[in-house]
């Protein structure tokens, strides 16, 4: 197969990703609310677990298919460039006020995550035991995102459900078959087409699994995060990626451990460089808005640097 078509299919599976992504939350969302579901339940479950639909699937399927680079690199990347790419795009755009007692709870969530995760994969390997641990964890986030968002949503409870009239049925209901479809096609077209290209440039998986799957799989957090800046209301992107990184950072790579039913391998790349950096940027995004009550643009700018220093280690040191 020559370049160009593997380009093309990789380029092709990362379209459907998307887009399908974005069937699949507001199909989800319409059945959830047109069967009487609660909004602020929705809100914290489907639509936070469907946006991370995209980094799961690729990484459950690289496991399965024994690409372990592309797996561990491409849950760690995403959270990797959500914080220093995305988020630091936002804060740079406009500096948001934090409302300390609200996002505490989630910002030390994340931090604890990408340390337990680091401390756990040391040894080379994310075990069971480890995986359980922050499979709970996602659990406890969930749980109080329920919790948070009921006292924050009461009003919504006597809200109006949305049309359910044949045609409307219909379109959601293919729109939800369209978005699996779409998700399952693309990851398993990104996960197949990012080996290959590895393949044919002489590049680690690891690498591909931190920059191109990485980044594709997170482009729905960007669009979100450019539509919020657009409308001012960058606390809102911030939210979402912060939800987003605790997802993946306590629900993706344990699933592929315990799914495989044995300690999930962890390359001397993920450990020397991608979660330490993913770490830094990290404690680099929640500590100043944690002392001070806002984020900073010279915070989003150092952010932004030290994403691109990272990029370009990976791109150095690790293909050298």
């Amino acid at each position: 197969m020559s370049a160009i078509v593997i380009v093309l299919l990789f380029l092709l599976g990362l379209v459907l990703i998307i887009k399908g992504g974005d069937y699949f939350v507001d199909a989800a969302s319409w059945i959830a609310e047109a069967s009487g579901v609660p909004k602020f339940l929705i809100g914290a479950t489907v639509v936070s677990l469907g946006t991370t639909m995209p980094e799961l699937l690729v990484s459950l399927m690289a496991s399965a298919e024994g690409s372990i680079g592309i797996a561990v690199g491409n849950a760690v990347g995403s959270v990797t460039a959500n914080v220093g790419l995305i988020m630091g795009i936002s804060v740079v755009c406009i500096a948001a006020a934090v409302n300390r007692r609200e996002q505490a709870f989630k910002f030390v969530m994340m931090a604890a995550a990408i340390v337990l995760l680091l401390l756990f994969s040391l040894g080379g390997s994310l075990s069971i035991a480890g995986s359980v641990v922050l499979l709970l964890m996602c659990a406890a986030y969930i749980a109080e995102s329920v919790v948070s968002a009921r006292k924050a949503m009461r009003a919504d409870s006597d809200a109006p459900k949305p049309p359910t009239d044949r045609r409307t049925v219909t379109v959601n209901v293919l729109k939800f078959i369209a978005g699996i479809a779409g998700i399952i096609i693309g990851a398993r077209l990104m996960v197949d087409n990012g080996t290959a290209l590895a393949r044919l440039m002489g590049v680690p998986e690891s690498i591909i699994g931190a920059t191109l799957v990485a980044v594709g799989t997170s482009l729905p957090e960007l669009v979100t995060t450019v539509t919020a800046i657009v409308k001012k209301q960058s606390s809102l992107s911030i939210g979402n990626i912060v939800g987003a990184n605790i997802i993946d950072l306590t629900l993706i790579l344990p699933l592929c451990s315990v799914i495989s039913g044995k300690a999930l391998p962890i390359l001397r790349q993920n450990i020397l460089l991608d979660m330490p950096f993913c770490l830094g940027l990290v404690l680099l995004a929640v500590l100043p808005p944690l002392i001070t009550g806002k984020f900073h643009k010279l915070q989003g700018v150092a952010m932004l640097v030290t994403y691109a220093v990272y990029i370009v280690l990976l791109c150095t040191v690790f293909t050298a």
